[in-house]
């Protein structure tokens, strides 16, 4: 069960948007990866494979998509707000903080991973695939769209130089 953390993204910073979508399919595949070896494991002990596997997608979700996060937060959603566009992002960013704080939740969990807890650890799976599941949609479908819409290219442009400073990126 190998998983690259890197994969390239189909868009780069000075598509935005795109990116933020493409974050989406790496979210979604790290979270199929938690479901699977949570599945797997049944709390048992983890195969060299499952733990290299499930080292990455904590990682990702520890370390990457909080970034994904600011860059909603910080850098789209204040220009949508700003262009009159503020519909659902207060359901957003909510499911960011009810997402975050299951993540917390899931890591801690795995650390201590036993027969006892798998099943709450499946529900807290489960939560997480359902918040993602409609927040993914409302973003890749309506806010995302709207926003290619909205939002002037040059606009849109200092969203992608954001992003990529929050990386440590540097792009002009």
């Amino acid at each position: 069960m190998p998983v690259n953390i890197g994969g390239q993204p189909e868009h780069g910073y000075d598509q935005p948007l795109g990116l933020l979508s493409d974050c989406h399919r790496r979210i979604e595949r790290f979270l199929g990866v938690l479901t699977r070896i949570a599945d797997e494991a049944g709390g048992g002990i983890l195969s060299e494979d499952q733990s290299r596997a499930l080292a990455v997608a904590l990682r990702y979700f520890r370390e990457a998509a909080p970034r994904h996060t600011a860059d909603e937060e910080e850098s789209l959603f204040p220009r949508m707000r700003a262009a009159g566009n503020s519909e659902a992002i207060a359901d957003l960013e909510g499911d960011h903080l009810r997402a975050a704080a299951l993540h917390a939740e899931v890591e801690e969990i795995f650390r201590q991973l036993s027969a006892e807890k798998v099943a709450r650890l499946r529900e807290a799976l489960a939560e997480l695939n359902g918040i993602y599941t409609g927040h993914i949609q409302v973003e890749d479908n309506f806010v995302f769209p709207l926003a290619g819409r909205t939002l002037d290219r040059e606009t849109q442009l200092a969203i992608g130089r954001e992003m990529a400073s929050r990386r440590g990126v540097h792009i002009r």
